[in-house]
């Protein structure tokens, strides 16, 4: 059987595939691993109960029952909870934005498949445009999301060495060129893989800049304010017309609802609501009406700033009390926990590459990813990429003591120490 450049394109190996078999296979066989590399939101009792109160009101109305599994939305997506979202941001943002600014989709990576294709790719005046990366590493599920090949520029990062584990990423200004190649600015924030949050001044620079060039600026949020605030540090969330801010219901503790959320311009939610009709007809709707009375009487913030937020800052102070523990002698650097679920470890002139690493730490039981999967759009052989792991530390403090004692065994041996 022979298929299309499309279908050789999606089908190949990919980084996101890779990530996601590994976590189905360990769950499936109900295996001993330490899964330390997915980005699977932790199983918090109280979240749970809140979600499983609200669905046992819908199974008590048969009206919102049958909205819940008998009724097809529109392709933008549930009309009352983006109603009630849209006056949620108004109330807490003052966006002045309406029903008009906000599409739902099946989950956050439909999102950016949609959006990147949307403004990259071959134009009708055979220009041939690329999403740019202002600083990678980046979200390994943007890598392979483009229908052409070559669909990324990025840019390496500036290094602020904190202290002797510590460094920070920063967006490295005097090198970051736009021209007519670019079809779009896009960050994530709290970024993923790395926990870094870019400066309100880098965020600022960078929709400066979109806005010259009259590209927009696609913001990933699926980690930071107004949900799940997955954000340990102080970070201003702003929108306007050239920004495209994309939130999830996933980290809230909804991952298997796959409810994407995209806040934008008129023009490109009417955009991304026909694509949504001719790919899926329409968003489900189960996430969106699980969430919807959190939205609307504002229990989503309580919920994320005294719940998920200090549930999350504690498991990252223990993973970090584990490194500093077990990774003694070691030359080890993890990037400054500013937010999200994973830490970035980088191990500086490791005598193997992260995927080999990769390869070793599995072997052993401890599921991780290598960290040359965040670095699309860097062509070179830049020795950095090769040095990096993400680890994750939602699970369990004994698992995740555990693991990190195994990766540092692992690493060790590795150095010939």
């Amino acid at each position: 059987m022979k298929l299309s450049a499309f279908g050789k394109k999606f089908t190949r190996h990919s980084g996101i595939l890779s990530l996601m078999d590994d976590l189905g296979n360990a769950m499936a066989n109900d295996s001993d691993m330490i899964m330390m590399g997915g980005g699977n939101p932790a199983h918090i009792p109280e979240v749970e109960t809140a979600f499983k109160e609200r669905l046992q009101r819908i199974l008590d109305s048969q009206c919102e029952f049958t909205r819940l599994i008998g009724t097809y939305d529109p392709p933008q997506g549930e009309k009352g909870f983006i109603s009630e979202l849209a006056r949620f941001l108004n109330r807490h943002y003052g966006w002045g934005i309406s029903e008009r600014n906000i599409a739902l989709t099946n989950g956050s990576q439909a999102a950016f498949f949609m959006i990147f294709n949307m403004f990259a790719g071959h134009y009708d005046n055979h220009q041939c445009k690329r999403i740019q990366l202002p600083l990678a590493p980046e979200y390994i599920g943007y890598a392979d999301s483009g229908v052409k090949d070559d669909f990324f520029i990025a840019n390496k990062p500036d290094i602020e060495h904190i202290d002797s584990h510590i460094f920070k990423y920063h967006v490295d200004f005097n090198h970051l060129t736009i021209d007519e190649s670019t079809g779009a600015l896009c960050v994530s924030r709290p970024t993923n893989p790395t926990g870094n949050v870019l400066t309100d001044h880098e965020i600022e620079h960078l929709d400066a800049l979109a806005a010259r060039h009259d590209i927009p600026l696609i913001i990933d949020n699926a980690y930071g304010a107004p949900f799940p605030s997955l954000i340990f540090t102080e970070a201003r969330l702003n929108w306007n017309e050239n920004t495209i801010l994309c939130l999830s219901l996933s980290k809230l503790g909804l991952p298997a609802t796959r409810t994407g959320i995209v806040i934008a311009s008129e023009q490109i939610i009417n955009a991304l609501s026909g694509m949504n009709a001719i790919m899926n007809l329409a968003p489900n709707s189960f996430g969106s009406l699980l969430a919807l009375d959190m939205v609307r009487d504002d229990s989503i913030r309580p919920l994320c700033q005294n719940v998920i937020r200090p549930y999350y800052e504690e498991k990252a102070k223990f993973a970090i009390h584990c490194l500093k523990r077990h990774m003694t002698g070691i030359p080890w650097r993890i990037h400054k926990p500013e937010g999200s679920m994973f830490l970035w470890l980088w191990f500086k002139d490791l005598p193997v590459s992260s995927l080999a690493l990769y390869e070793a730490l599995k072997a052993r039981g401890v599921l991780v990813v290598s960290g040359h999967y965040f670095f699309p759009g860097i062509t070179d052989g830049w020795q950095h990429k090769y040095e990096c792991l993400r680890i994750t530390f939602t699970q369990d403090s004994t698992s995740v003591d555990k693991g990190i004692s195994i990766i540092a065994k692992e690493v060790r041996k590795l150095y010939g120490m």
